[in-house]
């Protein structure tokens, strides 16, 4: 079963801050690349959202990779999984702040 994908407003904060620091630093190009990398990542998510390991097992938060700078953090539920976070691999792990 195909479950929904919900965004946290942080998460959809992340993917804008990753989308303006692609293009003012890299291209258009870099920018279709990571969309199409992440469109993969929350396709496999959705299809089998147990295939990717906890972050906290007690919290039931889970990481997708979505390339070496980037990482889904998510949670799923009975009807539906919700991404919480898109973090910046090479930003302090400090920074990594996960609320649901």
């Amino acid at each position: 079963m195909v479950k929904d994908i919900a965004w946290t407003e942080l998460a959809e904060s992340d993917l804008n801050n990753i989308a303006i620091y692609l293009l003012g630093e890299w291209s258009e190009r870099t920018l279709n690349n990571f969309y199409l990398k992440l469109e993969l990542a929350v396709s496999r998510i959705q299809g089998n959202p147990k295939q990717f390991p906890f972050l906290n097992k007690s919290k039931r938060y889970r990481r997708c990779v979505v390339s070496k700078q980037n990482t889904i953090y998510y949670k799923e539920f009975d009807k539906h999984i919700v991404l919480l976070r898109i973090f910046d691999n090479r930003s302090n792990p400090k920074k990594r702040r996960i609320k649901l």
